[in-house]
C-alpha cells in the first residue's frame, strides 16, 4: 500500500528514482501531510526540495486553500517583513497603500519558506511568534492579527551550525524542525543518475524534435562516478546542453569530459590518490592491508600442512621440499628464514608455526609483495601499481626505499 502511494506521488510530481532514502523522504512527507506539524526539508542545492512542500500540501486537508512559495534568499532584507506580514499605509517611504502579507493571504493554507536560513534575525523573531501563537503584526501596525497557516521550510545550509554561530535562532530552529525530511544528494542515489539522464534526454528530444542521446558503457560508469555538486539541476542542464550541441547521439566518455569541465580526478572517488600527506598515508595503509591478508592466508596454509605432518596424514620423507615450502617460498624473507633455521623436518611442531606468525615482518612482506607484482607484470611499474592499487609515484618511492631491482 505504501509503495503504491509513493509510486503515485512520483508520477504526479515528476519524481524520478528508486533510491531508498528518496522513497523514505516521500513516505515521511505523506505521513505528516494530514497533520499541522511544521516540516523542515534539508538537502543540497539542486536536489529537488521544492517538490516536497507541494506533496505535503496536496495530501493535506488544506489542499483547497492557498499554497504560497517564498524564496527568502531572493527578497531584500529591508522589504521581507512587509512581504511576509504586510504593512500599513504610510509605515515607510514607499508604503503608499495598505498591503496584505503572505501570512494573511495564505490563511488556512500552506506557506513554503525556501532558503529559510537566509532570514534576518528580526524576521526570525516575527516568524517564531507565528509558529508559537499564530499571531503577527503588520509593519507599522500595533494591531495583532491571527493566521492559521501550515509552515514548511527548506534550507541547503546547516542550521545547527548557523545556530552555533548565532546566525539563526535556536528556538526557531526547533520549532521548524518538528519533522525533518532529508533529501539525499544525487551522488548517493546510485543508478538514479542513469534513470534521470534517460528522462531528461527523452524530454529534450521531444522538445526539440531530435533523436535522444544514449550513453556508452564507459560513459555510464563515468557518470556514476561523478560527485554532482549541482545535483539533479546540474544533470538536467548537462543533458540539455549535450543534446543540443553534440551531433552524435551516442555519447562516449570523451564527449562527457568535454562537456563537464569539472569532471576531473578530484571529483571522482578514485583508488589512486593524489600527492597530499593524507593520501600517501592511505596508500601505505592499503598496501599493508593486502600484505596482512596474504600473510594470514600463508600462515593458515602452513599450519594446515604442519597439522597433517603431526597427525601422520603426510609422510614427511615422501614430501618434496617444494611442497613443504609451497605456501612460504614467496612469503616474506623473515618467514622463510624462520622455517629454514627450525629443527630437522621430523621435529617441526605447532609452536614453530606460531613463532613464524609472530616474527613476520611487515616491511619484508611489503617488499615481497612489490617484487611479486613486478614479476607478474614483467617489470611494468604502471601495471604493478594498478594491481597493488597504489599510485605509480608511491611504487617508485617504495622501489627506491627498499632497493628493489
Amino acid at each position: 500500500m505504501i509503495q503504491n502511494d509513493i509510486r503515485q506521488v512520483k508520477q504526479r510530481f515528476g519524481i524520478i528514482g528508486t533510491n531508498a532514502d528518496l522513497n523514505r523522504a516521500i513516505d515521511v512527507a505523506l505521513q505528516v501531510a494530514s497533520t499541522d506539524l511544521s516540516v523542515l526539508i534539508t538537502g543540497e542545492s539542486g536536489v529537488g526540495k521544492e517538490s516536497f512542500p507541494q506533496i505535503i500540501h496536496q495530501n493535506s486537508p488544506r489542499k483547497h486553500a492557498q499554497y504560497i512559495a517564498v524564496n527568502c534568499g531572493a527578497i531584500p532584507e529591508g522589504t521581507i517583513d512587509s512581504e511576509l506580514f504586510g504593512h500599513e499605509k504610510g509605515s515607510f517611504t514607499d508604503a503608499k497603500d495598505l498591503r496584505k502579507g503572505y501570512f494573511e493571504v495564505a490563511d488556512g493554507g500552506t506557506i513554503f519558506l525556501d532558503e529559510v536560513g537566509e532570514l534576518p534575525i528580526s524576521t526570525q523573531v516575527r516568524l517564531l511568534r507565528v509558529l508559537e501563537s499564530g499571531e503577527f503584526l503588520k509593519v507599522g501596525s500595533s494591531k495583532t492579527q491571527k493566521t492559521n497557516v501550515r509552515i514548511v521550510a527548506a534550507t541547503n545550509v546547516n542550521l545547527e551550525e548557523a545556530v552555533s554561530r548565532h546566525k539563526f535562532r535556536e528556538d526557531l530552529y526547533y520549532r521548524l524542525n518538528t519533522v525533518p525530511v532529508r533529501i539525499p544528494p544525487l551522488r548517493e542515489r546510485g543508478d538514479d543518475v542513469l534513470l534521470l539522464f534517460r528522462k531528461f534526454a527523452s524530454d529534450c528530444a521531444e522538445k526539440y524534435h531530435m533523436p535522444p542521446i544514449v550513453l556508452t558503457d564507459e560513459a555510464r560508469q563515468l557518470l556514476l562516478s561523478y560527485r554532482w555538486p549541482g545535483n539533479v539541476r546540474e544533470l538536467k542542464n548537462i543533458v540539455e546542453r549535450i543534446s543540443v550541441i553534440e551531433q552524435k547521439r551516442e555519447i562516449t566518455s570523451e564527449i562527457l569530459m568535454l562537456n563537464i569541465p569539472a569532471l576531473t580526478v578530484e571529483h571522482l572517488p578514485a583508488l589512486l590518490p593524489a600527492t597530499s600527506d593524507d593520501n600517501v598515508f592511505n596508500n601505505e595503509r592499503e598496501i599493508l592491508y593486502q600484505v596482512l591478508f596474504d600473510m594470514k592466508k600463508d600462515v593458515t596454509d602452513l599450519k594446515k600442512l604442519v597439522h597433517e605432518i603431526m597427525n601422520g596424514n603426510v609422510n614427511i620423507n615422501n614430501v618434496d621440499d617444494n611442497k613443504i615450502y609451497t605456501h612460504v617460498h614467496e612469503a616474506p624473507v623473515h618467514e622463510a628464514e624462520t622455517l629454514k633455521t627450525s629443527p630437522s623436518r621430523g621435529q617441526i611442531t605447532i609452536q614453530d608455526a606460531e613463532t613464524i606468525e609472530e616474527t613476520l615482518s611487515l616491511i619484508a612482506a611489503e617488499k615481497n609483495m612489490i617484487r611479486r607484482a613486478l614479476y607478474r607484470n614483467c617489470g611494468n611499474r604502471k601495471y604493478a601499481a594498478k594491481e597493488l592499487q597504489i599510485s605509480e609515484r608511491t611504487l617508485y618511492r617504495k622501489i627506491k626505499e627498499y632497493d628493489i631491482e
